[in-house]
């Protein structure tokens, strides 16, 4: 009975010592590469946000005649104010002479905006509406000024004023019409200023965006070009570090969670917000940090952040992890090299500013600039 026992255990064992080849075989390919891997997944991922915003732009610059604001066509007559009308464009500059001021002005918020002038632009007579700086607030005439404004047609104001000045000249209103023309150069109806503002933020975030995507493709091309990656050359060569760490996770990682990982010489964070590799034997402090997740009285949850200082200035952070897995990686990272600080304390801020030769300003600076990307 005793040898029957003891060939059921020796298969047993044999079946169990299978099994855990064919699991450890598993993992190496499943972790073959693994950190290379993730940066590409990571920076394409990261290429959706810009590549949107820039359909987006053009959507918006080919819907709206957003660089005629500052660069609007020129007009000779008041067939081309209507034609630039027409086109949707809606602005247009034109260089004018002898302008006459109607005696009316329009105002907004309780304040004079605009005065209306008349001159003749090639044989036709149209209304200019110039700005209080442009006209020093109501010039009886100006020989000559070059304006640029909104085109408006035969609105509220138009028929005001043509209405008025029919009164004042004793002619009819429908008479005015058909010699004045119905579409009125607007100066205050254009904000060049504003304007100006508005297209330089678009241009910048559009700029941005197709930097952006520049550089993720560079990254997903040229992972050790990525900044994880260059981050590691403040400790070594880059490729040599980063193939250590390969082959170390690949082979047999001492300790695992589902996005951190701890082989001999590195602790590793693959999330989807971005990449860390950090070589333990540089680690000076580590601590962890709760925040509370709610809406308004409803409390969600707690999630806790991995906050791990390097030598040479480097930070690293760990975002939206649970107690049980931050605890575990703090106490394996704390056994594996004894002169890390553990736990936050002012204390230990202050021994790691000491270390570092950093104030207090620099530090929050360095700290700000140098988080994981």
């Amino acid at each position: 009975m005793y040898q029957r026992l003891n060939i059921r255990y020796t298969r047993l064992r044999s079946d169990d010592f299978s099994y855990l080849i064919q699991e450890f075989l598993n993992m190496t390919e499943n972790y073959e590469h693994y950190i290379t891997r993730s940066i590409r997944a990571v920076y394409r991922r990261r290429l959706i946000a810009p590549a949107l915003y820039l359909v987006a732009a053009a959507l918006l610059w080919l819907l709206f005649p957003m660089s005629e604001v500052l660069f609007p066509p020129a007009v000779s007559s008041a067939h081309d104010l209507e034609a630039s009308y027409r086109r949707d464009s809606g602005y247009a500059q034109a260089q004018l002479t002898d302008l006459y001021f109607t005696g009316y002005t329009s105002a907004r918020f309780g304040r004079i905006s605009g005065y209306y002038y008349y001159t003749v632009l090639d044989e036709t007579c149209i209304l200019v509406q110039l700005s209080p700086i442009t006209c020093e607030e109501g010039l009886p005439f100006i020989d000559s000024l070059h304006v640029r404004g909104k085109i408006l047609c035969q609105g509220e104001a138009y028929q005001e004023v043509t209405s008025a000045l029919a009164k004042d000249l004793n002619w009819t209103s429908q008479g005015l019409k058909s010699k004045v023309s119905a579409y009125v150069l607007s100066e205050p109806d254009l904000n060049p200023v504003f304007t100006g503002i508005l297209l330089a933020l678009f241009g910048i975030s559009s700029l941005y965006a197709l930097l952006s995507i520049g550089l993720y493709l560079v990254y997903i091309g040229f992972p050790i070009l990525s900044p994880p990656c260059r981050q590691l050359g403040r400790f070594g060569k880059p490729s040599l570090l980063l193939a250590q760490a390969e082959e170390e996770l690949a082979t047999l990682p001492q300790l695992a969670t589902e996005d951190m990982f701890i082989t001999e010489h590195y602790f590793i964070e693959i999330a989807a917000s971005g990449i860390a590799i950090v070589p333990i034997q540089e680690m000076i402090w580590i601590y962890k940090y709760s925040t509370l997740h709610k809406i308004f009285w409803y409390h969600f949850n707690i999630s806790y952040t991995l906050y791990i200082t390097l030598n040479k200035h480097v930070y690293i952070k760990c975002p939206k992890n649970i107690k049980s897995d931050i605890d575990g990686i703090i106490d394996y990272l704390a056994e594996a090299n004894h002169n890390t600080l553990v736990g936050f304390s002012e204390e230990n801020r202050l021994k790691v500013r000491t270390m570092q030769g950093t104030g207090r300003l620099l530090e929050r600076i360095l700290g700000v600039f140098q988080w994981r990307f």
